[in-house]
């Protein structure tokens, strides 16, 4: 389990493909000293296993499903992406509940100066079918960063981005058009299917659940 909060940047240093799947190894020169062989780290949102690791680096294994569902297909040698590990049983959560099971990639619009502030709009596209996922001032994964979302338009959403958040993670450096990383809020998700699993002579909506204090 991961919070969301980015604890370091690292760099792709390479990415070796044998037999269908790839291996990529990516530098970190803070988090690799507390990895040990087997320990998960979450890669830009996506939860993965350290099998090799330097007091510099770490390498993790891509299945083919993984690199075809996260935004990895996009990356490159040099390439920056957000690290975090997972959650102590003692610590807090600073963000929000986060899987590391990415859902799907969005589509990186642009990150925009505020006028007059230091703050900044981070604006990406949403597939239609993760939409209904998504709530206005609801938490939303992007790149394994724990966002709010702020505005919400069809399947455009923005989220407001502080100086020490686009500083600490890899934002900055996407282009327009880059596919990004997205985990939605597992609770709607288990809402929606305990919706689904009712019998049909007791329709039970959201409003109901609520009313009954779910």
């Amino acid at each position: 389990m991961f919070t969301g909060i980015i604890e370091e940047v690292g760099r792709i240093e390479s990415i070796a493909s044998e037999k269908g799947s790839r291996r990529i190894t990516v530098s970190s020169r803070k988090l690799a000293k507390e990895l040990s062989q087997g320990d998960s780290i979450a890669v830009s949102g996506v939860c993965l296993t350290a099998v090799s690791i330097t007091s510099k680096s770490f390498a993790a294994d891509l299945a083919e499903e993984t690199w075809k569902r996260t935004a990895f297909s996009r990356i490159n040698k040099g390439a920056l992406v957000n690290l975090e590990l997972p959650m102590r049983a003692d610590g807090r959560f600073g963000g929000h509940m986060v899987q590391g099971h990415v859902d799907g990639t969005g589509k990186f619009l642009a990150l925009d100066p505020l006028p007059d502030a230091e703050d900044y709009w981070l604006r990406i596209e949403i597939p239609p079918e993760l939409a209904r996922y998504v709530i206005f001032k609801g938490s939303l994964s992007i790149e394994g960063i724990s966002l709010t979302v702020a505005h919400l338009e069809g399947t455009r959403v923005s989220a407001a981005i502080i100086p020490h958040t686009a500083e600490m993670t890899n934002l900055r450096f996407l282009k327009p058009a880059d596919p990004v990383n997205l985990e939605v809020d597992m609770i709607a998700k288990y809402v929606e299917k305990m919706l689904k699993g009712e019998p049909a002579n007791h329709p039970m909506t959201l409003e109901k659940l609520v009313s009954k204090g779910f």
